[in-house]
C-alpha cells in the first residue's frame, strides 16, 4: 500500500473510530500494522494473562486502533462453542452492529479489543467462522469472508485473523442506496465506465457501452452527455454484482439485490456546467466519482469539478481510464500529476493507489471514515482492467450518515425537493427528486410551491417509483418519482418543494449570506448579478448589499444581501450557497432569511 497513507494510519494510536486507522506493515501491501514499542509494552502487561501460552506477544505485535462503542465495526478474538445465553447476547450485539451500520457490519476475527492482531490457529479459526455464521443465520444476514491474514510472529505455529462482512438489508426497507455522482472533464470515459458497469458487457473502443445511457438525440451523435441520468448497479447479499446482464429490468434487479449504487450520470462539458452543479447540489450525493482519462491527465473542467465536489463537502474518489490506450509510464505521470493535485494545501488530501482486491477493501473502509483519503483506480473499459477491484470498493463502501441521523430525518415533517418534472402517458404528471425529512406514502395530502406570487397548492401523492419499480413508503434521505394524477404541470417547476400541510415554511425574496469569492475577474460590487445555486434551487439573483465592504476581491469573505429577480423560494438557514456568473465563483451558506408576510393566508386557496 501507498507509503503516505501508512505514515498517515501505521502509528496504532486509534485515529477516529473502526477500521479508519489500518495501517502498515504485517505483510506488504495487507492493511494491518505495527505499533510503536510504549504502546506494545504497556497493553502487554494488561493482555498476557489471557493468551496461550504458546503466544508471547513481543515488541513488533501489530495492532489495529482500540474497537470503538459505536459504528459497525467489532472485534472479535475467538467465537468458539459459546453457550447459549453467550450465543443470544452475541446475536443481540451483531444486531447492534448491523443498526448502527444502517444493514452492514464487518467484524475482524482474532483481534483483542484493544487493537492487538493476536490471530488464531486454524481450527479456532474455522470454529469461529461456523459460529459467525450460524448467528448470521439467526437473525438473518449474509456473511462474506473479505479477506483472511496470516500474523507473522516468532512462533512456529501459523495464527491468521479474518474480516468478515455481514450484510441484513433492514425490515422496513427494500435495499440498501448509495448515491454516487460521476464527475469529470469532457470525453474522460464517464458514461462509457457506466455503461459498462451496469450493462456487464465491455466496450468496443468506440463508445457502444455508453448508448443506453443517452436520453437526447444530440447526445448520441456527439457523444457528449448534456443532461442528468440515472443508472444503477446492484450487489446480492453474498458481494455478487447485479446488473442488466442477468436482468432484464430495472425491477428485477432492486428485487435480486441487497445493496443498490445509484450513478448520477453529470455532464463533462463545460457550457453544460449549470447541469452538474445542479445534479450534485440538489441530488445530494453521497460519493462523487472523478473520471481522469489517462492519456490526457488533469485537463478541462477536471480541476472545477474536484473544487465543486470539495465545495459542497462530498468525498471524492479518483478513476484514471483509458489505460488501455497508453504506456504504463503515462498512466503513472498521470497518478503523478492527480497525486501533486491532492496534496495542495486548498485540497489536503491522501493520494492511496487501490493496485489489489486488498488494497480496495482497506480503501472502501478508511474511504468512508476519513475524508482527506483519496482512492485512485487505474481501469480500461475495453480491456476490463482492475475493473473487479472498483466493483469490491462499491460492495463494502458503508453509508455516510449512521442510524440515529437517519431516524432523526425520518420523525421531522415530510420535505420532499422537486428537481424533475414529466409528463407519463395515462399516469398523469410525475415529479423527480429527494425526500429531504419525513416519510412520504401513497395517498399522502401535501402542499407544493412556492408559486410566483408565494403561495402553495394541495396535492396528493398518487403511487411512488424508487429506481423505476414500485415502492410503498419513502423514507427521508431516498430519491423517488412520484405520481400527481392530473395536477398541472403547468404550476410546477424545478425547485420547489412538496410539504407537510402542518409545515410553516420559510418564502423569502431576499437572504443573507456569509461568502467566499473564489474567482472573479475584476470587483464584486452591490447591483452584480449571479446564478444561485441553493440545494435544488438555481435562479439568478441581484447582490443588494455587501456589509461591512464597499466591493469584494477574490479570495475574500463578507455577508451579502442577494434579491431573487424571479419568483421567491423556498430557503434554510445554514444551506450551502454556491453562485456563479461567467468566470465569477463563489460559495458560502445562508445566515439570515428575510421571510414574505403575505403567503400565510393563502396557501391552500387555489388548488
Amino acid at each position: 500500500m501507498d507509503a503516505r497513507v501508512s505514515d498517515l494510519f501505521g502509528s496504532g494510536n486509534g485515529h477516529g473510530s473502526g477500521s479508519q486507522g489500518v495501517a502498515s506493515n504485517v505483510k506488504p501491501g495487507n492493511g494491518y500494522g505495527v505499533a510503536p514499542k510504549k504502546a506494545c509494552t504497556k497493553n502487554h502487561k494488561k493482555t498476557k494473562s489471557r493468551f496461550s501460552r504458546n503466544f508471547k506477544p513481543s515488541n513488533n505485535t501489530p495492532y489495529l486502533p482500540p474497537e470503538a462503542e459505536e459504528g459497525n465495526i467489532e472485534y472479535k478474538l475467538k467465537l468458539v462453542n459459546p453457550t447459549q445465553y453467550r450465543f443470544e447476547h452475541l446475536a443481540t450485539q451483531m444486531k447492534w452492529r448491523l443498526q448502527e451500520g444502517r444493514g452492514e457490519a464487518v467484524y475482524q476475527i482474532g483481534v483483542e479489543d484493544n487493537g492487538m492482531l493476536v490471530g488464531l490457529s486454524e481450527d479456532d479459526m474455522r470454529a469461529s467462522l461456523k459460529t459467525l455464521h450460524r448467528l448470521a443465520e439467526k437473525i438473518g444476514a449474509d456473511i462474506t469472508v473479505l479477506r483472511e491474514r496470516e500474523v507473522d510472529y516468532d512462533s512456529d505455529v501459523s495464527r491468521k485473523i479474518a474480516e468478515v462482512l455481514i450484510r441484513k438489508v433492514p425490515d422496513d426497507q427494500q435495499f440498501l442506496d448509495l448515491r454516487v455522482a460521476v464527475l469529470g472533464n469532457v470525453d474522460s470515459g464517464k458514461s462509457t465506465l457506466l455503461g459498462v458497469l451496469t450493462q456487464g458487457e465491455l466496450d468496443n473502443g468506440r463508445g457502444r457501452a455508453r448508448l443506453n445511457l443517452f436520453r437526447h438525440l444530440h447526445e448520441i451523435q456527439t457523444g457528449r452527455t448534456s443532461s442528468i441520468s440515472f443508472e444503477i448497479l446492484g450487489f446480492n447479499s453474498k458481494g455478487e454484482v447485479v446488473n442488466y446482464s442477468e436482468s432484464r429490468t430495472a425491477e428485477e434487479i432492486c428485487e435480486s439485490a441487497s445493496k443498490m449504487i445509484t450513478f448520477i450520470d453529470l455532464a463533462g462539458h463545460h457550457k453544460y456546467l449549470k447541469t452538474t452543479i445542479f445534479g450534485l447540489t440538489s441530488y445530494c450525493p453521497d460519493f462523487a466519482m472523478l473520471v481522469v482519462s489517462a492519456n490526457t491527465g488533469i485537463a478541462g473542467t477536471t480541476r472545477e469539478h474536484l473544487g465543486l465536489a470539495m465545495a459542497l463537502k462530498v468525498p471524492i474518489f479518483i478513476v484514471i481510464s483509458k489505460v488501455d490506450l497508453c504506456t504504463r509510464a503515462t498512466v503513472e505521470r498521470t497518478v503523478r500529476q492527480l497525486e501533486r493535485v491532492l496534496k495542495q494545501p486548498g485540497c489536503n488530501k491522501v493520494p492511496m493507489v487501490v493496485g489489489s482486491t486488498d488494497d480496495a477493501v482497506t480503501a472502501a473502509q478508511q474511504f468512508a471514515q476519513s475524508p482527506n483519503i483519496t482512492p485512485i483506480f487505474t481501469l480500461s473499459s475495453v480491456s476490463g482492467e482492475s475493473l473487479d477491484l472498483l466493483k469490491v470498493f462499491f460492495n463494502i463502501i458503508p453509508p455516510l450518515s449512521n442510524s440515529k441521523e437517519q431516524e432523526e430525518l425520518m420523525q421531522q415533517l415530510t420535505e420532499f425537493q422537486v428537481d424533475e418534472i414529466y409528463t407519463v402517458p395515462e399516469v398523469g404528471t410525475v415529479v423527480g427528486g429527494t425526500l429531504y425529512s419525513g416519510i412520504c406514502r401513497e395517498g399522502d395530502h401535501l402542499v407544493v410551491g412556492p408559486t410566483d406570487s408565494g403561495q402553495f397548492h394541495k396535492l396528493t401523492i398518487g403511487s411512488i417509483q424508487r429506481n423505476r419499480s414500485a415502492c410503498r413508503v419513502l423514507r427521508a434521505g431516498q430519491a423517488a418519482t412520484l405520481a400527481l394524477g392530473n395536477f398541472d404541470r403547468s404550476l410546477l417547476r424545478k425547485g420547489m418543494v412538496m410539504v407537510s400541510p402542518e409545515m410553516d415554511p420559510t418564502i423569502c425574496w431576499m437572504f443573507e449570506a456569509e461568502i467566499v469569492l473564489l474567482f472573479h475577474a475584476k470587483t464584486f460590487h452591490k447591483g452584480f448579478q449571479v446564478t444561485v445555486h441553493i440545494g435544488n434551487v438555481r435562479q439568478t439573483a441581484t447582490v443588494e448589499a455587501v456589509y461591512g465592504k464597499e466591493e469584494l476581491r477574490t479570495g475574500e469573505k463578507a455577508v451579502v444581501l442577494f434579491k431573487f429577480i424571479k419568483h421567491p423560494e423556498y430557503l434554510k438557514e445554514g444551506a450551502k450557497v454556491l453562485f456563479r456568473e461567467g468566470v465569477t465563483k463563489g460559495i458560502g451558506h445562508v445566515t439570515k432569511l428575510r421571510p414574505i408576510a403575505q403567503y400565510q393566508p393563502s396557501q391552500s386557496e387555489d388548488e
